[in-house]
């Protein structure tokens, strides 16, 4: 479960995600280019600790780009490559904000949704102490068996290659399954092993990562 907050973000979510695709070779984004943000899903820490949030954006000539981020309280020891910005955030305080694909944390999380043809996580809006629930702009959906074991991750050593299609792919590798981040989403087969994705406008569902 998702807690989100009502809550005055200093730099906000777009400033942080177009500067950041802006230092990035693989994304093809300047500085000044217009980033539509088109939506975003979540998935579970189960220790509660860290957010785990990954952004569809869209960028100026059409092209959609999967930016994964995780939001930490404390800075992630060392991770500082992976480093994507700070931010105020007026109900949780000050925020360090990575490149997801660094994160242990989050290659554990991605890894058993996959593994275990997982969902993402239920998202609830925070109304003055009562949880609400919000529809999902991002639906995303492992493909694995639930009965597989909890597999174990607590590292993450991402390497960015680029793919014959012009796009970019990010391969993690951990202590447990090696995986890949299409950072350009490409079609998808509901194959096993795979993380889909879909939203509004879209039509057919998208390959966002996958066990190698």
């Amino acid at each position: 479960m998702a807690i989100i907050y009502r809550a005055e973000l200093d730099p906000g979510k777009q400033d942080v995600i177009t500067t950041w695709l802006a230092s990035q070779s693989w994304s093809q984004v300047s500085a000044g280019d217009a980033i539509e943000l088109v939506g975003a899903f979540r998935f579970d820490d189960p220790a509660g600790e860290v957010g785990l949030e990954t952004h569809i954006v869209r960028r100026a000539d059409g092209r959609i780009l999967q930016v994964p981020l995780t939001y930490r309280g404390a800075p992630l020891e060392g991770a500082e490559q992976h480093l994507v910005a700070e931010m105020e955030h007026s109900v949780l305080g000050h925020r360090w904000v990575y490149d997801a694909t660094g994160d242990p944390v989050y290659a554990a999380a991605l890894a058993s949704t996959i593994l275990r043809g997982r969902a993402g996580a239920d998202q609830f809006l925070d109304v003055d102490g009562t949880l609400v629930p919000l529809p999902s702009t991002v639906v995303v959906h492992g493909f694995g068996d639930p009965d597989t074991a909890e597999p174990v991750v607590t590292t993450a050593r991402p390497a960015t290659e680029d793919t014959p299609d012009g796009g970019a792919v990010v391969i993690i590798s951990t202590d447990g399954p090696t995986l890949a981040i299409y950072l350009t989403p490409r079609p998808a087969h509901g194959d096993e092993g795979q993380l889909t994705g879909r939203w509004d406008g879209l039509g057919d569902s998208v390959l966002l990562a996958g066990i190698v």
